[in-house]
Formats: structure tokens, C-alpha cells, sequence
């Protein structure tokens, strides 16, 4: 995994200017930024490599413009960046989010869910008291990276791309959080699905009910996750929507946060303009999730593509300066990573939870909606479509304690 980082000797001290890339265009930028995140899904569906089972093509899609930048082949600078925080980001919130089905997932999972929240606890405890142990060998932004790692490790790819937005999280931090996200995916999944092996001694050490199962079987058969086939109509309502919502939180932000600052100057560190924003999308798409909104198909899909485009957005506007750092990064990340799972355990013996459960409620804070439903699929299939509805749970909680574990491991290290 280091030939990302910070043994390419390529790195310079200055980014580039448009004239320099060889591809310079706001049109040919973009353009490269979506093949570039469509040619590695279209590798891993043509090829099959068992590859993209431990490293997800979102490394790949984010390392590649890191490349193409420090080529030369498009710029470290260009309006399509500015224009993927202004439109992409916020459009991507909104559509993941009017999919939350909060109701269902407690329906089938039970205490499981608060298995979920207690995993979510362990994300923050642990991104606070590994900063504090490894901060002095990083850079004083380094709490923005654990910030936007918290987002992922809480929700998902899309926190982490909102939570970065709200800390001004520079794109070599951002680098490091994407680096370790994939590395400790490799270590934690296959402990994820290896705990199935240990399901009777697991169950029996935190007193699972033994209808608990059967329960969970019953009510998951109820769950209809079936979409009707999109119309062009449902995309021109989707597409309305995530502008709609865009715009009025961006002109309540403003207000907000010229008021508050005005008020409470000390505020200006946590509540940005840009983090008022993204905090007001989140809890409007939040309500229109439990409208007939939430029934629009095809919204996710969408909305997880806008993703990838944005993560290779910062690729390319990094540089490989920052990537030193990696090793304590890393090692911060490892001890953050067992402190969840210390979490995810207390949680199961206190709630009495079986470990599939335990396992899938893991996985979608880590793994989010890429790997709960593997790892759901490896314990019980029947729990597949309540693991989707557990991640985005995770979705919904990221955007708002994602950006407060960053900023609890700032105030805890005083900077």
C-alpha cells in the first residue's frame, strides 16, 4: 500500500498551474475525473479479481488523479473542484439520505441497532485517544484527516467527503484517511466474516436469546426493498429536489452563520459557513426521508456515483508531500479500528445481541453500504436488505459527529 505515498519521488512543493497540465479544460478535467472512476468499477466487473474484495476501487479511483496530477496530466488547481464541493457534494447528501428507513431497520434488528450506536461511540472515543497518542509525529492539520476518516468509519465514503468539507480538510490528509480506510478494511473484514465461525461460544458469552434469530429471520421476510423501474419523471424529481435543497441551505447558512458569529465568535473554529450548510442539507434530507420522497428509485445509485466522481476530485488536487505521515497515521488508525471493535463487543454482551448482528452492525460503520451487505451475506443472506438500512443509519449520523470527533481530537491535544 506505501507506493501511494510518500516513497514517490516525484513530489513537488508547489502545485501546478492550469497551463502546465496537458489537460487544462473545466470540460476535459471532469471528463477524467468520471472515466477515471468508471474505468476501475468496469475492471473489477469485467476481470472478477478477488482483488476488489479487500481493496475497493475507491483507492484506486482516488490514487489515480493523485498520479495524473503530479504528471501533469490535468492540474492540482481548476474550477471543476470548487464546482464538486458547490453541487456534487451536496447533491450526493441529499440523495443517500431521503433513503433512510430508520422504522425498518429497528423492526428487524432490534438491539442490534444499538449495538450499531455503540460501534459509532467507539469510532469517536477511539479517533479522539489515538490522536492524542500519535499527533506529535503528524502535522498540526492532522485532526481534519481523523476527522474525515471518523466520517467514513461512522457512515461512509460520502461523510468522509462531507466531513473534509466542514474541517477544510487539505487533500494529503484527506489522502491519508483514504489510505487507511482501505488498509484497515483488508484487516477488518475477514475478521467480520470469520466471527460467523465462533456464532454458538459468541452467542452463549453475551446471553442471546435463543428466539432472537428466528425473530430477526420473521421480521426481515417482511421487508420489500424493491424499487419500480425509474421514469425520466423521477429523475427531473430528483434532480429538483437535491437543488432545491441545496440552495436554501446554502442562503440559511449564510444567514446562520453571520448571526452566530456575530454572537459567539469563538464558534467560527466549529460552525463554518460550509459546515452550517452541510448540516442543514443533512437534516432537511433527513425529514423528507420519512415522506412519499423516500419512494423516488434510484437515488442511492445515483448518489454513490457522485461520490466516486467527487473522491477523485481530491485526488487530483493532492500532492504526495503530505504522505510521510503515513506510518503513524496508520498506526493511530489500527489502535482506533480495536477500540471500535472493544465498543462493538461491550455493546452485544450488555444488549444481549448474537453476532451476526454485532458483525453486520460493525460493518456498517466501517464498511458502510459497500460491506454490510457482504458481510450480511456471509452470516445471513436474509439480512442483506436490513444491512443497506443499517449503513445509511450511519449515513445519517456521520455528517453531524464525524466533524465533532475532529474536532474533540484538536481540543484534546490543545491546538
Amino acid at each position: 500500500m506505501h507506493v501511494v505515498g510518500y516513497t514517490w519521488p516525484i513530489a513537488r512543493n508547489q502545485a501546478k498551474t492550469m497551463s502546465e497540465a496537458l489537460i487544462s479544460s473545466s470540460g476535459g478535467v471532469i471528463a477524467v475525473l468520471c472515466a477515471v472512476a468508471a474505468f476501475w468499477f468496469f475492471v473489477e466487473q469485467q476481470t472478477g479479481w478477488k482483488l476488489f474484495q479487500y481493496v475497493p476501487p475507491l483507492l484506486f479511483i482516488y490514487v489515480t488523479p493523485v498520479f495524473l496530477n503530479n504528471l501533469d496530466v490535468i492540474p492540482a488547481s481548476s474550477p471543476v473542484y470548487g464546482g464538486l464541493s458547490s453541487f456534487i457534494l451536496p447533491a450526493f447528501i441529499v440523495l443517500m439520505l431521503i433513503k433512510v428507513n430508520v422504522p425498518a431497520a429497528v423492526r428487524v434488528m432490534g438491539k442490534g441497532v444499538l449495538v450499531m450506536l455503540m460501534g459509532t461511540a467507539g469510532v469517536m472515543v477511539g479517533g479522539v485517544l489515538a490522536y492524542a497518542i500519535v499527533h506529535r509525529w503528524l502535522s498540526d492539520d492532522a485532526w481534519t484527516g481523523f476527522g474525515a476518516l471518523a466520517g467514513s468509519w461512522i457512515g461512509g465514503t460520502g461523510n468522509m467527503a462531507a466531513t473534509s468539507e466542514m474541517l477544510g480538510t487539505p487533500p494529503e490528509q484527506f489522502g491519508l484517511a483514504v489510505l487507511a480506510d482501505n488498509v484497515i478494511y483488508i484487516v477488518w473484514l475477514p475478521i467480520l466474516l470469520a466471527s460467523k465461525n465462533f456464532a454458538d461460544r459468541f452467542n452463549a458469552w453475551a446471553r442471546v436469546p435463543e428466539d432472537r434469530i428466528r425473530m430477526m429471520e420473521s421480521a426481515a421476510a417482511l421487508i420489500s426493498e424493491e424499487e419500480h423501474a425509474p421514469a425520466m419523471r423521477d429523475y427531473l424529481y430528483l434532480a429538483a429536489i437535491a437543488v432545491g435543497v441545496t440552495w436554501f441551505s446554502s442562503e440559511l447558512a449564510a444567514v446562520l452563520y453571520a448571526s452566530v458569529s456575530a454572537k459567539v465568535s469563538a464558534l467560527e473554529v466549529v460552525l463554518s459557513e460550509s459546515t452550517w450548510r452541510i448540516l442543514l442539507i443533512t437534516t432537511i434530507s433527513l425529514l423528507l426521508s420519512i415522506t412519499p420522497v423516500s419512494k423516488l428509485p434510484n437515488a442511492t445509485a445515483l448518489g454513490t456515483a457522485m461520490i466516486y466522481v467527487f473522491v477523485a476530485g481530491m485526488g487530483a488536487r493532492a500532492t504526495v508531500d503530505g504522505f510521510g505521515q503515513a506510518p503513524a497515521f496508520l498506526l493511530g488508525a489500527f489502535m482506533w479500528i480495536f477500540i471500535h471493535g472493544a465498543f462493538c463487543l461491550a455493546g452485544a454482551r450488555l444488549f444481549r445481541v448474537d453476532v451476526h448482528s454485532a458483525a453486520i452492525a460493525s460493518a456498517a460503520n466501517i464498511g458502510a453500504a459497500a460491506s454490510a451487505p457482504i458481510v450480511a451475506a456471509f452470516h445471513r443472506p436474509s439480512l442483506v436488505p436490513v444491512s443497506i438500512l443499517m449503513a445509511l443509519i450511519g449515513y445519517a449520523l456521520g455528517n453531524y459527529l464525524a466533524p465533532l470527533t475532529g474536532h474533540l481530537a484538536r481540543i484534546a491535544v490543545g491546538q
